[in-house]
């Protein structure tokens, strides 16, 4: 992959308080502030002020307080790793992107990235590439984000237009590893955690084909759809991009871990639903490679309650028991207890369990729910 995008140099990147300077583009900016007032009212953004103070603290630093002040950024609560910028400012974040990085460093490498489809513009350019090619009305179901799903409503017809709109995707993607990766230098970060985000993605995918006893798709990009390099490619050029920066720079672990916490139940909650057993344990495997926290030994005894294999119940059970031994143990690990302990039939020691968690949650949402299933047993 080249680093140099040939897109680079068609539009002049834009600094903060940009307008829009032509009919299209004002056009195009329209439809996207109304998406962004649906999004401003959506259940699913998280609007928790430290954790999106947290993030927005980590943009600031790698971009700078002028740049970073006119961008907006919305954490929604969906589990699966995502990212996505658009022209006016706005910047949506999955939150399990925020389960998957290990530290502040790596956060910030996809902060930049983004940043970086903004300040080059490179939606308004797809969407005159597209204009180009065909009916404007067509760029919302082209954009990268669902770029597989538009494709699949695509005509023969159209194959060979699509084809050419998403290599042209790919080459800004190139363009933004490429300019996120010196911002991470300046503002202070080790930019090698850049690379390593797209090592753990790989790992996760393989570790998920082996539990479904199927083929890695690590080295799968949807083809001449992909919006995105292939991933290998992409790993090897930000493995260059960071060896060219000053050694050095922190990742900021402890920051990032402290910021997370508070919503690792939830986030944890939502991965195990995504029904991926292998990726999911890869995950929690990797955030323990410097030990198993209370946080992570609750989360995987999540994982195998939630599969509940005679044996996996046991296992959960351990896990809880670990988790709970510790001091900064979260209140969810005793319901999971009480909760397992219940169900092999030891009911003392899980209605002990329920009540440690109720106790230790007095205003949890499913106190008469767990109430309830402790009074039926007893």
């Amino acid at each position: 992959m080249s680093a140099a995008a040939p897109v680079a140099a068609q539009i002049a990147p834009i600094t903060a308080g940009y307008t829009p300077v032509d009919k299209d583009e004002r056009g195009f900016w329209s439809e996207v502030e109304e998406l962004e007032r649906n999004i401003k009212t959506s259940a699913f953004v998280i609007r928790d002020p430290a954790l999106n103070g947290y993030v927005r603290g980590t943009f600031c630093r790698i971009v700078g307080a002028s740049e970073c002040a006119p961008i907006r950024i919305y954490i929604v609560r969906t589990a699966d790793f995502n990212a996505s910028m658009y022209p006016t400012g706005m910047m949506i974040i999955n939150s399990g992107l925020l389960l998957r990085m290990r530290d502040e460093a790596q956060l910030a490498a996809i902060l930049g990235h983004e940043f970086t489809h903004y300040t080059h513009r490179h939606q308004i350019q797809i969407f005159r590439d597209v204009k180009r090619k065909a009916n404007a009305a067509a760029w919302l179901s082209m954009i990268p984000v669902g770029g597989l799903a538009a494709a699949a409503a695509l005509s023969v017809a159209q194959l060979g237009m699509a084809a050419s709109i998403f290599t042209f995707s790919r080459g800004m993607e190139s363009e933004a590893d490429a300019v996120s990766v010196p911002l991470m230098a300046r503002a202070g970060y080790d930019p090698g955690q850049a690379w390593r985000v797209w090592e753990q993605l790989r790992a996760e995918q393989d570790a998920t084909a082996i539990a479904r006893n199927a083929k890695s798709r690590k080295d799968k990009n949807g083809g001449i759809f992909g919006s995105h390099p292939p991933t290998a490619e992409r790993l090897a050029t930000l493995k260059t991009l960071a060896a060219a920066q000053p050694a050095g720079g922190s990742d900021e672990r402890a920051a990032y871990v402290a910021a997370v916490r508070p919503w690792w139940p939830k986030l944890v909650d939502d991965q195990i639903k995504l029904n991926d057993f292998g990726g999911t344990e890869f995950v929690l495997g990797k955030l323990a490679e410097t030990g198993w926290t209370a946080d992570l030994l609750y989360a995987r005894g999540e994982l195998y309650r939630t599969r509940g294999r005679p044996d996996d119940l046991t296992q959960a059970a351990g896990f809880y028991r670990s988790a709970t031994a510790m001091p900064d143990t979260p209140a969810e690990a005793w319901r999971g207890l009480g909760l397992v302990e219940l169900r092999a039939g030891r009911v003392v020691e899980g209605q002990a369990a329920l009540a440690n968690y109720l106790k230790a949650r007095p205003d949890a949402t499913d106190r008469s729910m767990i109430e309830m299933m402790a009074e039926e047993v007893s």
